[in-house]
């Protein structure tokens, strides 16, 4: 459900907010939306940013990957909390204290971290079988 909030800015950021809405193909009560709706989610989750990229915006560490792919590499491990963090902070090369900070954001927007996961392994599968239709044809001749 959606409410109407009315606010009343200062020109000159009204001005750049409607520039960067234009700059960005959308509108400014958009724009402002995700500039709230990511503060918000900042403010919750110090160290987590949000890129801009060709599938859209998304969560990631400061300085480091996104936080979907540090789920993804935490589910393809077991054992204890700990030792999973410490491993997987290993494998990304990032400190134990990112993989921690990426799996609260994780556990508060369970389903964009899932869209993005399940994303990926739907290029992962295409990319995989061009590799194998490449392949075949190199077999044939």
């Amino acid at each position: 459900m959606r409410k109407t909030t009315s606010l009343r800015l200062p020109e000159d950021l009204r001005d750049r907010l409607a520039v960067a809405a234009e700059r960005q193909g959308t509108t400014l009560t958009a724009l402002v939306e995700r500039y709230a709706r990511e503060g918000l989610a900042t403010d919750a989750h110090p160290g987590i940013v949000f890129k801009s990229g060709p599938s859209g915006r998304r969560a990631a560490l400061a300085g480091g990957p996104d936080v979907w792919e540090v789920i993804a590499a935490l589910r393809g491990t077991t054992g204890p909390e700990q030792d999973r963090v410490a491993t997987v902070a290993d494998q990304l090369g990032i400190h134990p204290r990112q993989v921690t900070i990426a799996l609260g954001y994780a556990a508060d927007q369970p389903h964009e971290i899932q869209d993005r996961i399940a994303i990926n392994e739907k290029a992962l599968s295409s990319a995989e079988q061009a590799h194998q239709a490449r392949q075949r044809l190199l077999d044939s001749a």
